[in-house]
């Protein structure tokens, strides 16, 4: 029988016996696309407020409306025309990653290019609004059919369109990790899925994995201890980081403690999952999930959600960055800064994990 081994993710690396594909597993090959109609249609929109068009997603607005974006304010005759600019030249590059086009100094253009605009849109203009959609998800849910206590009229009071910009930039900004990802593997000769073939760098061997994996879930763990003291120590009427007047405030604010010591506690939670990241229990069901007990752990049962809390954690604690020092305290802004540090450590600790796990390719059957 004849192996045959395939790097650009197009087949399986055994004739007899073809893996079972979902149409996830071909991102490598629709990824670049996609991402190209996500910049047109971007690009048309920037050239719609160019002309004047309503509805330009960083203008000023009252606070209450506003979102904590780079860009906003921002005047639409100045950087609408930009938008178009960029989302006419992502849809081209977008198109010539997925046709593989490119050698030498273009394909370096064309990757600068990509992961230029994967993290701008992922990282530099979204604020913490993603990171507030993944932690009150739950919640939206249920005032979807409930109704938003307090004086909001409606979901449409919290996710206006100054916000859900930003999760469709953030979208965008996802396609373009993915195309410039597959683009650049491709290029490199390797397999476009688990990105081996070439001679396996030093800190991918495992018990170098084992070695910063383990570092990084501590960093993880340690940034996020000083925003849960804080909150906690809100609840229980002692203004760390805050002056007494603010903490006053809080307390005559229906809810806004609880809300505090919520997200504290969730805060700590999601430090003791990150152990799991390292450790046995998170790779085989321990016997407290009783109904997956001793069962392994898919991965992307950790890895998704793992990355996800990343990605949404950098860009909040970059807003809070700029928002630098607060009258009420320190406690408002500097402990929320560190979640540029939080999720920098998870996302590494979260790449251990899969590095560790990750197995035989079943498209290339490289180790």
């Amino acid at each position: 029988m004849t192996t045959s081994v395939k790097i650009d993710g197009r087949g399986p690396a055994s004739s007899d016996a073809a893996p079972r594909r979902r149409w996830w597993s071909g991102w490598p090959d629709w990824s670049g696309y996609v991402a190209a109609v996500w910049s047109l249609l971007y690009g048309a929109a920037g050239v719609y407020w160019s002309l004047g068009g309503a509805k330009y997603p960083f203008a000023h607005v009252a606070m209450e409306r506003s979102s904590g974006s780079i860009l906003e304010p921002s005047r639409a005759e100045v950087v609408a025309p930009v938008i178009a600019v960029v989302g006419l030249a992502g849809s081209v590059a977008g198109v010539l990653m997925a046709r593989r086009w490119g050698n030498g100094r273009s394909r370096r253009l064309l990757l600068v290019m990509g992961w230029a605009q994967a993290v701008t849109y992922c990282l530099v203009l979204p604020d913490y609004t993603l990171l507030a959609i993944v932690i009150f998800a739950p919640l939206f849910l249920v005032f979807a059919f409930t109704g938003v206590p307090g004086e909001q009229d409606g979901i449409g009071d919290i996710l206006f369109w100054h916000r859900n910009n930003l999760v469709i930039l953030f979208i965008g900004g996802v396609l373009w990790a993915l195309a410039s990802l597959a683009y650049q593997r491709r290029s490199r000769g390797l397999c476009v899925r688990c990105g081996r073939g070439g001679r396996a760098a030093a800190w991918t061997r495992p018990e170098a994995v084992e070695r910063w994996g383990r570092k990084a879930v501590l960093v993880s763990v340690l940034s996020s201890i000083p925003y849960e003291v804080t909150r906690l120590a809100w609840y229980f009427g002692y203004p760390l980081g805050i002056t007494d007047a603010f903490l006053k405030d809080m307390q005559e604010t229906e809810g806004m403690l609880e809300i505090g010591l919520g997200l504290g506690i969730a805060s700590a939670l999601g430090s003791l999952l990150t152990h799991g990241l390292v450790h046995r229990w998170g790779e085989v069901w321990p016997r407290w999930v009783w109904f997956k007990a001793g069962k392994p752990v898919a991965l992307g049962t950790a890895i998704i959600p793992a990355s996800l809390v990343a990605a949404v954690l950098i860009p909040g604690g970059v807003m809070m960055i700029r928002g630098g020092n607060q009258p009420q305290g320190w406690g408002t802004n500097y402990p929320a800064m560190l979640w540029v540090v939080w999720g920098a450590a998870l996302a590494a600790a979260t790449l251990c994990y899969y590095l560790r796990r990750r197995g035989a390719c079943q498209y290339c059957s490289r180790d």
